[in-house]
């Protein structure tokens, strides 16, 4: 079979497991198998692939079949036009947070400091460490898988992000910041189950809210 064939079977698969975007997850899931973009992927329609190669695609293809996040199984992701490493159980960083990220960017000066809580991945302190030059950013999490991901982030890139375990602003008691930025869980308790199949493969942590999702709001403010 081609790769053009492959893909279609692939496409087909995961369309009949509900995923959504399946010829895109195809090609990504190639892509990451032949160390190539998807779109590099699509270029090469007519090429076969070896019996290793075919082997590795249809074990990545029954994963996302399982509706495990397609990032889960890349082992990464793009932020702020920035990589960073994702794996369960850490939320996987979203393209909606780069706003947040933009909306600090313009406010910051060099010699601030900056409170990141509920880093998760580190996504948002370690892009904003990168990008304003001459800032001091401090961030935590109440989770450690959290933080050791965060930890493996920001020595990727060689930020200088100084991470902390605890519960919102407990391991940072006396100390004072230009800047608190948080991207806390906000789903209502009640819509959890309802939630998108990959969703509900992240940790509930990190997306429970409370009754109105609005718990985390209430205790930063």
């Amino acid at each position: 079979m081609t790769i053009r064939e492959h893909l279609k079977t692939a496409r087909l698969r995961l369309e009949a497991a509900g995923v959504p975007d399946a010829a895109v997850d195809a090609a990504w899931l190639l892509g990451h198998v032949l160390h190539l973009k998807a779109l590099e992927v699509q270029v090469r329609g007519d090429k076969s692939l070896d019996a290793q190669q075919q082997a590795a695609f249809e074990a990545l293809v029954l994963r996302r079949a399982a509706r495990e996040p397609l990032q889960y199984i890349l082992g990464e992701t793009d932020f702020m036009g920035l990589r960073f490493l994702v794996r369960s159980p850490v939320l996987i960083p979203r393209n909606d947070t780069e706003l947040l990220c933009s909306k600090a960017l313009e406010r910051l000066r060099p010699g601030d400091r900056v409170l990141d809580l509920c880093t998760g991945s580190g996504a948002i302190a370690i892009s904003l460490a990168i990008l304003a030059p001459g800032i001091t950013v401090d961030a935590s999490d109440i989770s450690p898988d959290a933080l050791q991901l965060a930890g493996k982030n920001a020595a990727m890139h060689g930020a200088n992000v100084n991470f902390r375990e605890g519960d919102l602003f407990d391991p940072w008691q006396g100390q004072r910041y230009d800047m608190i930025c948080c991207n806390p869980p906000y789903i209502p308790s009640g819509e959890l189950a309802g939630l998108q199949a990959e969703v509900r493969r992240e940790p509930m942590l990190a997306l429970d809210g409370g009754d109105d999702g609005l718990d985390f709001y209430r205790r930063l403010i």
